[in-house]
């Protein structure tokens, strides 16, 4: 090709053609899993004359509604692939540099904001330093980062990093609890040092920036039109701990929440079965924000943009139902008060959890917390429909699996339309591991394609273990303690090195 280099690298070519080559593969696995499964019959197979029978007379009635309402339960997740698909398809995933707008000078305040317990001193001084490096190459002048703490760190003195302690007496008036308080405390009238028109950037201890998401931040900020924002995270950066939970979360990359299992029915030959779970965010995010501009699946707690003036009226206090999945139950606030949403572009870098325990532990806190916001009162169901479809599929997974044993000692009449959607689900998810590893592995092994291939099969092979941890994540979670807020470790200086 015209200008590539002796070196070059073997999958590079310019974003657009790369975007083009994604959804010609997609449309090819799509329409290949439809036919391949069944779900789509041409010719002389289009109908199968061995299930045209009655399941009523067959199966009786109770038995009947009980088999249908299994295979219907793999829809709740449809709207989720649709808008997959959508932000997939229609937005270019493949920008490999994010360019400023204007001058990083003309840009407002902004805090970049870290919420800790404080366990892990020296990785949140690594981090602050990695970061306000990242901001200083990119030209940005007008910020500060922000550490809240539960512990007293003792951060060196610095104008660019202010350290908040949080007194263990201190109560907001709902009763808000672990980072909900953190965050809420940093509003109070004594500690705020914001005024309402600068921005806040909510990261996690272990989130590092790099420069293209602090230009997307800077154009995000400096356009002004939309309050509440949010980018993409990779997790498949630096040194990797746990390869096996670092492939399981290679779907997140690519959704936020998404259900899957694929189960296949010898008798009729079609996908019984089939939808994908793993709690952020690059097609369904996206999609949501830049067209709907609401977080309608709700959004992640991390690479959160925010305006100052909004945060303070939305607020982190929403009392203890608000406090395990605070972020999902602040967006959700903010939906019913009106707020407009948008996507950020660039990425940020974090980690998997380093071990299954953690890994665990991370997957029920989610499911508890998106269980409290769901069932919250205080939001309306026109705000919360679309992200209790996927909790609901989420929080049936166990009965989804029992399509396993159904589809071969109890099968049903063969529907095309509804063979059809639960194949595209299947299809769909099945991609987004496939899309996840290469978007979160490329740039580190773009010079081994065959390296890549190696860890696209491997994240496929990790699907089994990742439905057995979200399924025990399920009914601990469903039938456990909701009121516990479990902190991953992100030190990989504690842990052993798988």
């Amino acid at each position: 090709l015209p200008g590539m280099g002796r070196h070059r690298c073997p999958l590079v070519w310019n974003s657009r053609n790369k975007h083009l080559t994604h959804v010609g593969c997609f449309t090819l696995f799509v329409v290949s899993f439809e036919l391949l499964t069944g779900a789509v019959r041409l010719g002389q197979d289009a109908v199968d004359q061995s299930l045209t029978f009655d399941p009523l007379v067959r199966y009786g009635c109770a038995l009947c509604v009980f088999l249908y309402l299994l295979r219907f339960i793999s829809l709740l997740v449809l709207p989720q692939c649709v808008f997959n698909v959508c932000g997939l398809v229609f937005f270019n995933a493949f920008k490999d540099h994010v360019r400023l707008n204007n001058s990083p000078l003309l840009a407002p305040f902004i805090c970049f904001r870290v919420v800790t317990k404080g366990d892990y001193r020296k990785l949140i001084v690594q981090n602050v330093a990695k970061n306000i490096d990242t901001c200083m190459r990119v030209g940005l002048e007008h910020f500060v980062v922000e550490v809240v703490t539960d512990k007293s760190l003792n951060l060196d003195r610095n104008c660019r990093v202010r350290e908040l302690v949080v007194p263990a007496g201190y109560r907001t008036k709902s009763g808000a609890l672990f980072k909900a308080r953190a965050l809420q405390y940093c509003w109070e009238e004594e500690v705020n040092m914001l005024r309402d028109d600068d921005w806040i950037v909510h990261l996690d201890e272990e989130t590092l920036l790099t420069e293209n998401s602090v230009r997307g931040i800077l154009n995000f900020c400096s356009d002004g039109q939309h309050p509440f924002g949010q980018g993409l995270i990779t997790y498949a950066n630096g040194k990797i701990v746990n390869w096996v939970t670092t492939l399981a979360d290679s779907f997140r990359v690519a959704d936020d929440m998404v259900f899957y299992e694929i189960l296949q029915d010898y008798k009729n030959n079609c996908t019984v079965f089939y939808t994908c779970l793993s709690p952020v965010a690059k097609g369904k995010l996206r999609f949501q924000f830049r067209c709907f501009h609401r977080p309608l699946f709700g959004w992640k707690g991390s690479f959160v943009v925010t305006k100052a003036g909004a945060e303070k009226k939305v607020s982190f206090d929403h009392g203890s139902r608000g406090s395990i999945a605070e972020d999902c139950y602040f967006g959700m606030v903010a939906y019913r008060d009106g707020y407009k949403f948008e996507f950020i572009e660039g990425e940020m870098l974090e980690k998997s959890p380093f071990t299954f325990w953690d890994f665990l532990q991370q997957r029920k806190r989610w499911l508890q917390g998106i269980c409290l916001v769901v069932h919250s009162a205080e939001l309306p169901w026109r705000c919360k429909i679309f992200l209790a479809m996927s909790f609901y599929a989420w929080a049936t997974m166990p009965l989804s699996l029992m399509n396993f044993f159904f589809a071969y000692i109890m099968p049903l009449p063969s529907q095309p339309l509804f063979d059809f959607c639960v194949a595209f689900v299947g299809a769909v998810n099945l991609y987004m591991y496939i899309f996840g590893v290469w978007k979160s592995f490329a740039s580190r092994y773009c010079r081994h394609p065959f390296v890549l291939l190696y860890y696209t099969v491997a994240a496929i092979c990790v699907i089994p273990f990742n439905v057995f941890i979200e399924i025990v994540a399920v009914l601990w979670g469903l039938f456990g303690r909701k009121n516990q807020f479990y902190v991953v470790n992100k030190d990989p200086v504690v842990v052993h090195t798988l």
